[in-house]
């Protein structure tokens, strides 16, 4: 899978809202210090952020805004990788075609490295429009060309509870309660006795912090 692939399969904007932000609070339940997928509403005024980060130099951001949502993601051993060049350079392409509206978010402090935007693929969507887009990149068709898209955005494609908990087994190697995740993405309010069902030695505390940080609703302990 490629960039173009992921364009085409990418739900629509507040679906992936909802999804990015189930992950972020169910992933505090299993791990406040080593969480792979975050949320935090009003990062920056009107800006709603989502983030991937598996402690192994890959990462992705998603950043939902007023004039629609930008998405890029960073993969260190893709064929795309910028460091393939020096001084560093995107892939052909990568950019080509990112409106005004939304091109401010290649330039956000947060999400560069060295002062450059690191990135093996980018989609974006402004509010107004009925699908998503990307730049004209090309692979050489091998199975092995790749910017990451697959693997990194697997479980957020699959979506809902099949995925979250697919992820979930494997990152945090432990059963998962399907009926706790379903209730999670469905909105329903968290907890001390959902948080215990995820995981009983999780800090409900600590966790409700998370999920007040990510705008999911929490109802606090008695």
């Amino acid at each position: 899978m490629t960039v173009q692939d992921l364009a085409a399969r990418l739900p629509e904007p507040e679906e992936l809202r909802t999804t990015c932000r189930a992950f972020g609070v169910l992933d505090a339940a299993f791990s406040l210090k080593y969480p792979k997928y975050m949320f935090t509403a009003a990062w920056q005024p009107g800006v709603d952020l989502a983030r991937m980060d598996n402690g192994g130099g890959d990462h992705w951001d998603i950043a939902f805004e007023p004039a629609g949502v930008f998405l890029y993601g960073f993969d260190h051993e893709s064929e795309a990788t910028p460091w393939r060049d020096e001084p560093r350079a995107h892939w052909p392409g990568l950019l080509d075609g990112l409106p005004p509206t939304l091109a401010r978010w290649t330039e956000e402090k947060a999400f560069l490295f060295e002062e450059f935007f690191d990135a093996t693929l980018c989609i974006w969507r402004e509010t107004a429009d009925s699908a998503w887009h990307c730049g004209p990149v090309e692979f050489d068709g091998d199975a092995s060309s790749t910017d990451g898209s697959g693997w990194m955005f697997g479980s957020v494609l699959e979506g809902g509870v099949a995925g979250y908990i697919d992820h979930a087994k494997y990152y945090f190697e432990r059963e998962i309660d399907a009926e706790a995740v379903r209730a999670v993405f469905a909105g329903e309010p968290l907890t001390a006795e959902l948080v215990r069902v995820l995981n009983p030695d999780a800090d409900f505390a600590a966790v409700a912090k998370v999920a007040a940080v990510a705008g999911y609703p929490v109802v606090p302990a008695v």
